[in-house]
């Protein structure tokens, strides 16, 4: 038999158990409440940060370039947290796909939560490697890399997984900042449009047009090229 004072031992423990649990599960709570309202108040503000950039970055001009139209299947490589995959969005359409890629996870997350928020069910998050973008082949018709270009390790492997992923005719669009004297090129902060034009020669893709000053002063005061070009 179980004698009283097992009883009430049990009991105890049953009861600090309980306790226990349910302290666990209120921090547990408190946290991802703290969580959620950090993670709402940081997608409100890339709302504000995304409408003042509209006023320089010149988004329907990129959109003209890119040519695309309803239905068709975009890459946002390097999409950050998604400022030019929402845009895409809207002009694929509902039976279009945007594929926003990345390789920093966070930013990712970010994004899908927004797409989420939005209810942006095109858009598709996709983790890739420094060196491979994950893209099959024959599958997209269109390539965007704002910003981004200057941070690639590997562009020669970057280029030619993107010309494979483009159907025949497919292009890219290329966005990114001059470097303001050698130094700051070195230290990737930026790249020239001639470099990258002639990484795209290698790559086997045709040169349609390059704007050397797309933008001319953002609001860090630097100068911003386009280069568009397309798989033959």
């Amino acid at each position: 038999m179980v004698s009283r004072t097992q009883e009430v031992a049990s009991s105890r423990t049953s009861y600090w158990l309980r306790l226990t649990l349910f302290v666990a599960c209120g921090l547990v709570l408190l946290v991802g409440l703290n969580v959620g309202h950090q993670a709402l108040g940081t997608l409100k503000q890339l709302d504000v940060i995304e409408t003042e950039r509209d006023h320089w970055q010149r988004p329907s001009e990129v959109m003209h370039a890119l040519n695309l139209k309803s239905g068709e299947a975009v890459v946002d490589l390097g999409c950050g947290s998604g400022y030019f995959s929402l845009k895409l969005s809207e002009l694929v359409g509902p039976n279009g796909k945007v594929i926003a890629e990345d390789i920093r996870r966070l930013s990712l997350t970010f994004l899908w939560m927004r797409t989420q928020r939005k209810g942006k069910q095109n858009i598709k998050v996709l983790l890739g490697d420094a060196d491979d973008p994950h893209l099959a082949a024959n599958s997209v018709d269109e390539v965007l890399i704002s910003n981004t270009y200057h941070e690639f390790t590997a562009p020669d492997a970057i280029m030619d997984h993107v010309r494979q992923s483009l159907v025949p005719g497919g292009r890219v669009v290329i966005i990114d900042r001059s470097p303001r004297d050698f130094e700051e090129q070195a230290n990737e902060h930026a790249i020239s449009s001639g470099q990258v034009q002639a990484d795209l020669r290698r790559a086997r893709f045709e040169i349609d047009s390059r704007t050397d000053n797309f933008i001319e002063g953002d609001p860090e005061h630097e100068n911003w090229w386009m280069i568009v070009a397309h798989r033959p």
